[in-house]
């Protein structure tokens, strides 16, 4: 059977998965740019806003194995609703405070620390809603359509909300980020998906978090490809800081850092359209080459290469990670026993939540240290080299397209993958 073989959109629960998660994007697209004006016009400090920012964060990266337990014990829409519910209320109360005339850091951060616990547990719920809704052959064309949404939002989604912070104030942007955040939980609610096995045994929540943890460290094409997925993003946080420096310095200012990264989310969206029309007999030999990929906007930067030239060397670099997050979420939802595939998506997450923020706090002191061009050319180097390593694997080679293999041990019901 072909990845086609099923129209995705005939499915209404992925029609409405699909509209209720673009809208969640969206929302969550909004936030940092809403939060950092606010943030500034209230105090002016960069001590505040590095406080409120990190207040979001850390919770993020402590209760992501947590949401991921829960969404595999739970039915995932509920888990997914609640935590799109809560994110909703934070920004709503962050809104309120705005409207009502006074800001106090103390209240942003708390608020902000809600809106990362909503993340960490609404994040690993995306794989096994899909898993529940869309049948094997279709998966690859719906995730496919979802990173594309997702795509979509992060190229709107900081120019909208500038938009509302200018046009209708900071209070109101975060009152319309609210209101989108209970439209996403509300179309979750008509979402059906399978009830959990009523004959699995009872295990408590730690046994749980530990079964997960065994799920991931005896599948080596997984544990390898999460090492690669944290270079990426180390690499992507770096570029993410030094970029913007080397453009304003260097290639004629804020104009040409902006349409080089438009480029790169063009190229983005670009590769989760094109996952869907391709066929890889072997998926992680694919993924490897497209993570390999974004080393060219490291070394394009480090040189650096005319302005048209970096734009296309991000796009190209951004359209492999658009197509290495399609097929991944796919893989991983076929190779991987729906009690199990929340807890999988849940380290998948850690590690990118917690790899991207590190380059982004250490890129510019090294740079000061070394200069630009050689963090960006160490991790080139890098991103190609883990890629490299994890295609020579065996493990991760020998998972293919078209189905599962047997696990050693499978959680709660004895099953296999």
């Amino acid at each position: 059977m072909t990845e086609l073989a099923v129209p995705v959109f005939r499915l209404p629960g992925f029609r409405r998965l699909l509209a209720g998660r673009s809208v969640s994007f969206l929302a969550t697209a909004l936030v940092p740019t809403a939060l950092t004006l606010a943030v500034i016009n209230a105090t002016g400090s960069a001590g505040d806003l590095g406080l409120v920012l990190a207040a979001e964060l850390v919770p993020q990266l402590a209760l992501l194995p947590v949401g991921g337990v829960l969404a595999d014990r739970l039915p995932a829409q509920r888990v997914a609703f609640a935590a799109d519910l809560l994110r909703g209320l934070a920004q709503l109360g962050i809104g309120a405070e705005l409207l009502l005339g006074f800001v106090r850091i103390t209240d942003l951060i708390v608020l902000s620390a809600i809106t990362g616990v909503g993340i960490a547990f609404g994040t690993p719920t995306m794989s096994p809603l899909v898993s529940a809704v869309v049948p094997g052959d279709a998966r690859l064309a719906a995730n496919g359509h979802l990173g594309v949404a997702r795509g979509i939002a992060l190229v709107a989604g900081p120019g909208i909300a500038g938009v509302l912070v200018v046009t209708v104030g900071a209070g109101w942007s975060f009152v319309v980020t609210g209101v989108l955040f209970g439209v996403a939980a509300a179309t979750l609610r008509g979402v059906r998906t399978p009830p959990r096995n009523p004959a699995a045994p009872s295990t408590s929540f730690f046994r749980e978090l530990a079964d997960g943890w065994y799920e991931v460290r005896t599948r080596p094409w997984f544990w390898t490809n999460l090492l690669g997925h944290a270079v990426a993003n180390l690499a992507a946080g770096a570029l993410m800081t030094l970029g913007p420096l080397i453009a304003v310095r260097s290639l004629g200012g804020e104009v040409t850092w902006v349409v080089v990264y438009q480029a790169g989310m063009a190229g983005l969206v670009a590769g989760a359209l094109a996952a869907p029309r391709l066929r890889f007999g072997r998926p992680l030999v694919a993924t490897s080459v497209c993570g390999a990929l974004f080393a060219l906007p490291l070394v394009a930067f480090a040189v650096p290469v005319e302005p048209w030239g970096l734009a296309v060397a991000y796009g190209v670099g951004m359209l492999g990670i658009g197509t290495l997050n399609t097929v991944w979420q796919t893989t991983m939802q076929r190779h991987f026993p729906p009690t199990a595939l929340a807890r999988a998506d849940s380290y998948d997450a850690l590690l990118s939540f917690s790899a991207r923020p590190l380059g982004l706090a250490v890129a510019a002191p090294v740079a000061e240290l070394t200069g630009v061009a050689a963090p960006l050319v160490t991790l080139a180097v890098l991103v190609v080299a883990v890629h490299l390593v994890i295609l020579a694997l065996p493990d991760v080679r020998s998972i293919s397209a078209s189905g599962p293999r047997r696990n050693r041990r499978a959680i709660n019901d004895g099953g296999t993958e």
